[in-house]
């Protein structure tokens, strides 16, 4: 079905997008931080592992809208931002440290840091804002009229 139908048929066009595109970021990302080996070799396949994990769902949102991957995609967001939540609880007694680099600190001088709490804090809200972008699209989902 091209966009131009959807958009016909009144089904929603740019969130789908939206959504699936911030998750092929996310997986990109996940990839370049993995290639990096900032977070050693067995964070690097984990983060490797998600990526490929998350690019089918992405995917499908992209094409067919699908509410099941919409469930896993918020799933997952939910569970990175408590689990990155975590880390920055603990960022301050040294619980997060990278290979080769001091512990990440709370209290770092640059925010945007991506070892300290100003890049952990990022990472949440961009989690968040995928969870929300997904559940909003399940919603929307839901209260669109079926074609017949």
């Amino acid at each position: 079905m091209t966009l131009t139908r959807r958009a016909r048929i009144g089904g929603p066009v740019l969130h789908p997008q939206l959504c699936a595109a911030v998750v092929a970021c996310s997986s990109a990302v996940h990839v370049w931080l993995a290639v990096q080996n900032q977070h050693g070799a067995l964070l690097s396949v984990l983060m490797l592992v998600l990526a490929a994990l998350c690019l089918p769902c992405a995917l499908h949102i992209w094409r067919h809208h699908r509410v099941a991957a919409l469930r896993r995609v918020m799933a997952c967001a939910v569970s990175m931002a408590a689990l990155h939540g975590v880390l920055l609880l603990g960022a301050g007694s040294g619980a997060h440290a990278h290979a080769g680099a001091p512990p990440s600190s709370v209290a770092g001088p640059n925010i945007a840091d991506a070892t300290g709490a100003g890049g952990l804090l990022l990472v949440i809200a961009l989690e968040i804002a995928t969870a929300l972008l997904a559940a909003t699209l399940v919603a929307r989902l839901r209260s669109a009229p079926h074609p017949a």
